[in-house]
């Protein structure tokens, strides 16, 4: 593009109209993320009839604001209540709540704003410079890659296992199971629904159990005594990281940032497959990996810039090539061809000034929710000092409601407390649940792309091999559990 293009979409954006919707999309967005339940899926799929009525650049400034800021808002209620209000926030949990445990409320959310600004400017960057050649690398994956990408975003069980591996492995096969409930991805049919036909869109992730288990466990005393210590530390006012730790994370977050756009431009893949597997080998590959899950700030960033990176790749597979990268991008796909836009490379040489607005609107977008995420961190952090019952009871009710709008179906709340049930007995008897929700993440990926590839191979698993991108990862899906081994083994030797 050139720098007349340039000029000419910079100075559509910076329309006083065009900010206020964009302004509008991130605080929406921020809202919707923020909720468990909800998404940001479904939030552009709300808007898009609305925009309809406004010329595109406003229209597009809505969209854009409540993508990104759907995305970076999801991590919020994984600190300070370990639910993740979108999926992609799963690995957020693990560090951020157990540094709201430890009283850094306000650092957790703030490490969260600035990295999920530093993953989605990253992954914006890949987007303006390298959106072809990414495409077609992209394009070149198959049901094979898509399967193996999958193996690997499940080899992670280990690293979210809390170290008991038996039991992660356990679960993460009930977590597979439990995803194969509903339509069969192949040909169409109902399978382990007992007969419901509510049930034949699976079974969908909302996390329940951390209420009862908290209730369960609580100790007016010692709720007490953290309540005064998270106050005292809210009081120190740290929300925004020290500058050197920042400089000290900004080359592994720069290096998570650039995979997650990789990740992000595959099609169908998502912010989830992004976080686990960027948190699950930084935790394998860090000098701090122990600390992983732990409150580890480190292990935070990762997960920030992770699920943030995704966005630029999953606009470079639409833009450049008409596939969706994800849920949100499918949504878009529909909203350019409304606006009487066909993607593909049309949109980099007769559209070239609206996509240059695009990827404008997505970095003012990412700047917007940076300003107002670390100006209201510390209002958001008040939220550390509530009674935990208000915090139980507002939880329980988010986690009602969003459960019967994914469907809405009643049938989905009655799952949600099932679950509920299920998962507080699990992490009574101390049985890590991060791998039963990443097999109800992952599995049906897994699952439909094997059996594609084993129906163009006619039952050859040899398919698998003779791919080369897919030999690859199953070669890194290998080093992931190999090279730790050898890392351990060499520790102590020298020990």
């Amino acid at each position: 593009m050139t720098a007349q293009v340039w000029a000419s979409a910079l100075s559509t954006v910076c329309q006083p109209l065009v900010i206020l919707y964009l302004i509008v999309g991130v605080l929406l967005g921020i809202c919707i993320g923020a909720l468990p339940g909800l998404s940001a899926t479904m939030g552009i799929a709300l808007l898009t009839p609305i925009t309809f009525w406004l010329p595109k650049a406003q229209g597009f400034a809505m969209m854009m604001g409540l993508w990104n800021a759907a995305i970076f808002a999801g991590g919020i209620t994984a600190i300070l209540i370990n639910t993740p209000g979108t999926p992609a926030s799963l690995t957020q949990s693990f560090d951020g709540y157990a540094m709201y445990k430890q009283g850094k409320g306000g650092l957790a959310l703030g490490i969260n704003t600035v990295y999920s600004f530093i993953g989605g400017i990253i992954s914006i960057i890949m987007l303006m410079l390298f959106a072809q050649p990414i495409a077609e690398f992209t394009i070149k994956f198959g049901s094979a890659e898509y399967f193996m990408i999958a193996l690997f975003g499940l080899s992670m069980m280990v690293a979210v296992s809390g170290g008991d591996v038996l039991k992660g492995l356990l679960l993460g096969v009930v977590g597979i199971f439990l995803s194969t409930i509903g339509i069969d991805p192949i040909n169409g049919t109902m399978r382990f629904t007992f007969g419901s036909v509510d049930l034949g869109a699976g079974i969908n992730f909302i996390r329940t159990a951390e209420v009862l288990h908290q209730i369960y466990t609580r100790n007016k005393e010692q709720e007490a005594a953290e309540h005064e210590q998270r106050k005292h530390n809210l009081a120190l006012g740290r929300v925004l990281p020290p500058a050197k730790q920042t400089l000290r994370l900004l080359p592994r977050t720069g290096i998570v940032s650039l995979i997650a756009t990789v990740i992000g431009a595959i099609p169908a893949a998502g912010g989830d497959i992004s976080a686990v597997i960027c948190w699950g080998n930084s935790k394998k590959f860090s000098k701090e990996g122990d600390k992983y899950g732990h409150g580890s700030e480190e292990g935070l960033a990762v997960s920030s810039a992770a699920n943030n990176g995704v966005i630029g790749g999953a606009m470079i597979t639409m833009l450049t090539l008409g596939l969706p990268g994800d849920s949100v991008t499918a949504i878009l796909l529909g909203s350019l061809t409304m606006y009487g836009l066909q993607p593909g490379s049309k949109m980099f040489t007769e559209n070239a000034d609206f996509t240059a607005q695009v990827m404008l609107l997505m970095i003012l977008a990412n700047i917007a929710f940076l300003i107002i995420g670390l100006l209201t961190a510390k209002v958001t952090a008040k939220v550390l000092n509530i009674a935990q019952p208000t915090v139980w009871a507002a939880v329980s009710i988010l986690c009602i409601v969003g459960s019967y709008c994914i469907g809405n179906s009643f049938t989905d709340v009655i799952i949600m407390l099932i679950m509920g049930v299920v998962g507080f007995f699990l992490k009574v008897y101390n049985f890590p649940t991060g791998p039963l929700v990443l097999g109800l993440l992952l599995g049906p990926t897994m699952e439909s792309n094997m059996r594609r590839a084993l129906t163009l191979s006619r039952g050859s698993w040899s398919y698998f091999l003779t791919q080369p991108i897919s030999c690859v990862i199953l070669v890194l899906v290998v080093l992931t559990f190999c090279i730790p081994l050898i890392m351990d083994a060499r520790k102590k030797r020298k020990s």
